[in-house]
């Protein structure tokens, strides 16, 4: 969620959960925009909240002029103070891959790794001696459901010339959504190819899309929007 707009944004999932207090609203978008004047990014996003035991880490991207490159990422314990998280690497990930259970809610707390082995018919336990701190493993972890699950639309993003991969000035304005007959039906009609519409029914398999058009682009949408 881009940081100018987190209270609409939060607003818009509030129905699946995400719940803040006005205060907590507040002290985030103030504190992101002083993230992204003080480290100069050019956009920066609240990715999320990871609740622990004792405390919760909220999660910050910094981004710059490439959005395909690589970006920064920032945890919070008070929503006010940010804290740089390094880049995941493979070694990370290989220390980490063990660590189950519940997130502690702090970044100091060390997880004990240790490796069972057997020699003979007499099982015994080695401690190799490697301790894991918890701001470790949110790094690799915010990694992994980046990775697994993250979603963009096709279309938001475009690639320059240049190579730089920007947003997609003409995304927000390309549909043009309905929701239809009390809330079961919501209709899609593209405003980039007029004549094209697309159905869901919610909580169920039937959708699919059916054009009726002249088959031309509406090549003056950019100057529309």
């Amino acid at each position: 969620m881009d940081a100018e707009s987190l209270p609409y944004a939060l607003d818009l999932v509030a129905g699946s959960g995400v719940c803040l207090s006005p205060e907590k609203r507040t002290a985030l978008r103030t504190s992101l925009l002083l993230v992204q004047r003080d480290y100069r990014f050019e956009q920066v996003r609240l990715w999320g909240r990871i609740q622990g035991i004792r405390g919760a880490y909220y999660i910050a991207e910094g981004l710059g002029p490439d959005r395909a490159g690589a970006r920064s990422r920032l945890y919070s314990l008070n929503c006010v103070d940010w804290s740089l998280l390094p880049p995941p690497t493979e070694e990370m990930i290989a220390m980490t891959g063990g660590i189950k259970g519940r997130f502690q809610g702090d970044p100091s707390y060390e997880y004990e790794n240790y490796d069972k082995k057997e020699e003979g018919e007499k099982p015994y336990e080695e401690e190799t001696g490697v301790l894991v701190k918890e701001e470790i493993r949110l790094v690799t972890t915010v990694d992994q459901i980046d990775k697994a699950v993250g979603i963009v639309p096709r279309g938001a993003y475009i690639k320059t010339p240049l190579g730089l991969v920007h947003e997609n000035r003409t995304f927000e304005g390309s549909w043009s959504i309905q929701v239809e007959r009390g809330g079961r039906i919501v209709v899609l009609r593209s405003l980039l190819w007029p004549g094209l519409t697309f159905y869901h029914v919610p909580n169920t398999k039937q959708h699919g899309y059916i054009y009726f058009g002249s088959g031309e682009k509406n090549i003056d949408l950019p100057f529309m929007l």
